[in-house]
């Protein structure tokens, strides 16, 4: 009897034993579930965190708003129909960091305009053609004045009119991209180049003309490339094209909204730094205002004896990331 006892006692104490040790190994694998989860929280948080003062500094230069509005106009076919382009982009060609650009520009003490000098200045519009181009080159006929066009690629007839006119009153037809959707062209080289070869070869077809100006998207020192946007710079140097930034902006391409006589200040105050000015406008669908103060600049500048003039090889270059720089 008394071996039966301290036998069924041994049971217990090696059940007891038993349980204690699941107890444990549950309490422990809660424990480590906890941490891993409490440390992949503190991660992800950290994450968000950052990405969300990414995304502040991106939509504070209006970058994220007219990406999102892109690639959705670009799911509903708008782009491969060429009838539109998206509204909310033009935007995007200031999306350089201004605190950068207007040091690039300053270190171009050459440029610096001295009393005496005669100034030149390249009004040059992003992003057409559209709605608003023909108003554009009627008010450009009325002062006699010549510009620069860089164009998209679209393919209603409309639009092929227009790079044809463009063409035939005299003014410079440059490349702005074929599709303008950021995340594609500057996604690799290769995406560049069949880009760029897509725009090229279709103005040619259209117009006759065979371009060698180009903006980039953004600017050449636009914070968005997914590629170091030398390699782009060195594609086009090798292909004989010349690239033109802007050293003044309107303010037509930001978020805010200016009236027609803003924009006309916004130019006038800064033309009289530079020998060369390089001004950014945009003719796409949203920019009546830039039409309504394209007149009013034109007389203002005239006034101040200023030379208007378009693109050509004689132009002084303008470039944010020097192409001379880039081997």
């Amino acid at each position: 009897m008394e071996e039966k006892t301290t036998k069924g006692l041994k049971e217990q104490r090696e059940r007891r034993k038993r349980i204690n040790c699941m107890k444990m190994g549950i309490i422990t694998s809660i424990f480590v579930w906890m941490l891993i989860s409490i440390i992949l929280c503190v991660v992800l948080l950290c994450r968000v965190i950052s990405l969300q003062n990414q995304i502040d500094r991106l939509v504070s230069s209006g970058i994220v708003s007219g990406q999102v509005q892109q690639d959705e106009n670009q799911s509903k076919g708008e782009m491969s129909t060429g009838t539109e382009l998206q509204t909310d982009t033009e935007y995007q060609d200031q999306n350089a960091d201004s605190s950068i650009v207007q040091s690039l520009v300053a270190e171009d003490e050459s440029n610096k305009a001295q009393p005496g000098d005669q100034l030149k200045v390249y009004l040059t519009f992003d992003d057409g053609p559209s709605s608003n181009t023909a108003a554009i080159l009627d008010t450009l006929a009325q002062y006699n004045v010549k510009a620069t066009f860089f164009v998209v690629g679209k393919e209603d007839e409309e639009s092929q009119e227009m790079y044809k006119r463009i063409v035939n009153e005299g003014h410079t037809l440059g490349m702005h991209s074929y599709s303008h959707k950021y995340s594609v062209i500057y996604d690799s080289l290769e995406n560049f180049e069949d880009d760029f070869t897509k725009i090229q070869n279709y103005l040619y077809d259209i117009t006759g003309e065979d371009c060698h100006y180009y903006r980039f998207p953004g600017g050449s020192s636009n914070q968005v490339s997914n590629t170091d946007m030398k390699e782009f710079i060195k594609y086009l140097n090798d292909q004989d094209v010349t690239y033109f930034d802007w050293n003044v902006t309107s303010g037509d391409a930001t978020s805010q909204a200016y009236t027609a006589d803003e924009l006309v200040d916004n130019v006038l105050e800064d033309v009289v730094k530079y020998k060369t000015s390089v001004v950014l406008l945009h003719d796409a669908n949203t920019k009546e205002t830039t039409v309504e103060a394209l007149g009013p600049m034109i007389e203002a500048l005239q006034a101040q004896g200023v030379e208007l003039l378009p693109i050509t090889e004689d132009t002084t270059v303008i470039q944010h990331i020097s192409a001379d720089s880039v081997q």
